[in-house]
C-alpha cells in the first residue's frame, strides 16, 4: 500500500491470477505454506496479503471477500499467529515458523528475565502483569486497568514484535445493554494461552541467531532478489 496525492493506494494482483487469495481458507493455507506472511506491501515484491488479493475487495465488509475481515477470521481460528511482526506492522506466521520467531526475538528471555536485565521498559512491565494469570484483553481495558490516561499502543507493539503478546481475536465492545457497537478491536493474550508453552517454545533448543537465519532463508527460498537490507528491516 503507497500513499499517492493524498490517498492511500493498494497494489493488488489481477482476478485471474491462479496465486490470488480468494477467501479466508485460502489465506490460511497460503500462510502454511510460506511459514509467514505480512499483511501489507513492503519492501519485499510479492511478500504481503495485499500482493496475493483484489484491491476492490479491501475494506468492503463482506467477510467472504474483504482481506480486512479475514484477517479477523484468521486470528480467531488460532490456525496461524496474528499481531504485530513486522517492524511493527501487522502479519501472519504459522504454526510451524511461530516458535523460530519466537526465539530469535525474545533472544533466550521469558519476560521476567528480559525485565530484571533492563531490556524491557516499565510500561511493558505493567502491561504483562496482567497477563501473568492467562488473561485475554482489550487494548482499551489495559488502558483503563493500568489508570495512566495514556495510551498503551506503543508498549503493545513492542510487545508484539518480541512475541510476547499475540492477538487473540477481534470484537467490538459491548454497551451496558450488551449491544455490540464500533469498530472491532484486538484483543491480545500471550501465544502461550493459546498454544501452549511447549509448543510456544520448541526452538529454544537452537541459537537466536540460528533461528534468525532460518527466517532469513525461508524469505530468500521464495524471494531470491530480496536484500539483507530489507530482510532485516521488515523482520528485524
Amino acid at each position: 500500500m503507497r500513499h499517492e496525492n493524498g490517498e492511500w493506494m493498494l497494489q493488488g494482483t489481477e482476478a485471474s491470477d491462479p496465486s490470488r487469495i480468494r477467501d479466508p481458507e485460502g489465506l490460511i493455507a497460503y500462510v502454511e505454506q510460506a511459514g509467514f506472511l505480512p499483511l501489507f506491501q513492503n519492501e519485499i515484491p510479492g511478500f504481503s496479503v495485499e500482493e496475493h488479493t483484489l484491491a476492490a475487495d479491501w475494506w468492503t465488509g463482506d467477510p467472504e471477500r474483504d482481506p480486512w475481515e479475514w484477517r479477523s477470521i484468521a486470528a480467531r481460528s488460532h490456525r496461524l499467529a496474528y499481531g504485530k511482526f513486522f517492524s511493527g506492522k501487522a502479519g501472519f506466521l504459522s504454526l510451524e515458523w511461530l516458535p523460530c520467531f519466537v526465539n530469535h526475538r525474545r533472544d533466550g528471555y521469558d519476560f521476567d528475565s528480559l525485565y530484571e536485565a533492563g531490556k524491557a521498559g516499565h510500561r511493558e512491565h505493567q502491561i504483562m502483569e496482567l497477563f501473568t494469570e492467562g488473561a485475554s484483553l482489550f487494548s482499551w481495558q489495559i488502558r483503563q486497568l493500568l489508570d495512566t490516561g495514556k495510551s498503551p499502543e506503543g508498549a503493545l507493539t513492542r510487545l508484539q514484535m518480541q512475541l510476547y503478546l499475540v492477538t487473540e481475536d477481534f470484537q467490538q465492545r459491548l454497551s451496558k445493554q450488551g449491544v455490540p457497537y464500533g469498530m472491532s478491536a484486538a484483543r491480545y493474550c500471550t501465544p502461550e494461552k493459546l498454544w501452549g508453552y511447549e509448543a510456544v517454545t520448541a526452538a529454544y533448543g537452537e541459537s537466536p541467531a540460528d533461528s534468525y537465519d532460518r527466517i532469513r532463508q525461508q524469505i530468500l527460498k521464495r524471494y531470491p532478489d530480496a536484500s539483507d537490507r530489507a530482510i532485516r528491516r521488515i523482520c528485524p
